[in-house]
């Protein structure tokens, strides 16, 4: 059982009373909201929440709107996003804006369940002992959750910076997709998914020079990835 707390941003009462149900089942607090405008307001109230599933598709600001407004306001939450299947841009658009994770519908409950202990898993590991960690022109603190890029703020989401710093500290190794999604996203049996590399291209986006030819998270075909801290050095 748990005491942890979910807000759950779904406008299908069907859906809603479902992912509801199975969650309370399983110990959650659950707190339903069937529109942007309201699921925002309930998250930026105290004491807040441990993770909220927010739908993409809702009546009056959508759930792009309202993964941004928490992040703007410096809500770091973890935001699991519901995605019609197929909608690729969706996923990785929510991703881009600051949610960890994406579910295609329909989904799963026992995917849905996992999904939700993994994040909560995460956000309530202790804190990394202190060390920074500098490639190029890049600079990670890890104790501190900050990534400098020549000195300016780079704005990474939560699982952004769980998977940089798990790339920094595996440093040389290659490391399988699935591998990644055990250790990252906590998932012991993984569904075919793109979400690593999805993560990775939009970490190549703000780190690498060029990220089309990657010089410190290097695809490993067939596999996975490296990360190379000399970027210098030959793949």
């Amino acid at each position: 059982m748990t005491d942890a707390r979910i807000l759950l941003i779904e406008d299908e009462p069907g859906v809603a009373l479902t992912v509801g149900d199975r969650l309370r089942a399983e110990g959650y607090g659950v707190t339903l909201a069937d529109s942007g405008e309201q699921g925002l307001t309930l998250a930026l109230e105290p004491p807040g929440f441990d993770a909220v599933l927010l739908d993409v598709m809702l009546p009056g600001i959508d759930g792009f709107e309202v993964c941004r407004g928490l992040r703007r306001r410096g809500v770091r939450t973890p935001v699991l996003m519901l995605t019609a299947r197929g909608e690729v841009h969706d996923r990785v658009r929510g991703l881009r804006l600051g949610a960890d994770d994406y579910l295609a519908k329909p989904f799963d409950p026992v995917e849905l369940l996992a999904r939700v202990e993994a994040l909560l898993r995460r956000a309530r590991q202790p804190a990394q002992a202190a060390a920074r960690v500098s490639f190029g022109e890049i600079e990670v603190d890890l104790r501190g959750l900050e990534v400098l890029r020549g000195g300016a703020p780079v704005e990474l989401s939560a699982m952004e910076f769980q998977l940089l710093s798990y790339f920094v500290q595996h440093e040389g190794l290659v490391l399988s997709r699935s591998e990644i999604l055990r250790d990252v996203w906590g998932l012991q049996r993984a569904p075919p998914t793109r979400t690593v590399d999805v993560h990775v291209t939009w970490l190549r986006g703000k780190l690498e020079p060029d990220r089309k030819a990657p010089r410190y998270i290097r695809t490993v075909r067939g596999v996975g990835y490296k990360f190379v801290g000399d970027g210098e050095r030959a793949p």
